[in-house]
């Protein structure tokens, strides 16, 4: 899916950058694992803590305080500072609960994904199942997804 993003991103000239929490980098190595990246990935951040997301993305910090690191809006903030930080056309961000153990009350597989563009941002609450890992890899494919079906014409 990450060669076919690569040819959707080039054909509107566009880029991308990505914001990770609970994928801790495993989207930024997927769209950078492709052949080409380089022609429309701009670069990413991993931020795991919450200083880490108030820091280097301008994550509010009395929100992170208030939710916790798992919500919405966090999801939002994240999207918004990276790609304001890097400049892309497209921004994604990921954050949400990998388990095994629940975190800010919030249960394993919870995550929330968030899409950044000129147009504003759109969030999206898929709840995943599995392990750790799968629930990683799940919301990577869920992360290329929300940006497919927004390229698609």
């Amino acid at each position: 899916m990450a060669r076919e993003l690569h040819g959707a991103l080039q054909a509107a000239d566009s880029t991308v950058a990505v914001a990770e929490s609970l994928t801790g980098g495993l989207l930024a190595f997927t769209f950078t694992d492709a052949p080409g990246a380089s022609d429309v990935f701009v670069g990413s951040v991993t931020a795991y803590t919450d200083d880490a997301k108030h820091r280097a993305l301008g994550v509010e910090r009395a929100l992170l305080e208030r939710h916790g690191a798992v919500n919405a809006e966090v999801a939002r903030q994240m999207a918004q500072g990276v790609r304001r930080l890097l400049g892309s056309t497209y921004a994604l961000s990921t954050t949400g609960v990998a388990g095994p153990q629940p975190q800010d009350g919030r249960p394993v597989g919870t995550v929330f994904i968030a899409l950044a563009d000129t147009r504003g941002t759109q969030v999206i609450s898929p709840h995943l199942d599995g392990d750790r890992h799968s629930i990683q890899r799940q919301c990577v494919a869920e992360a290329l997804g929300l940006l497919q079906t927004h390229l698609r014409p």
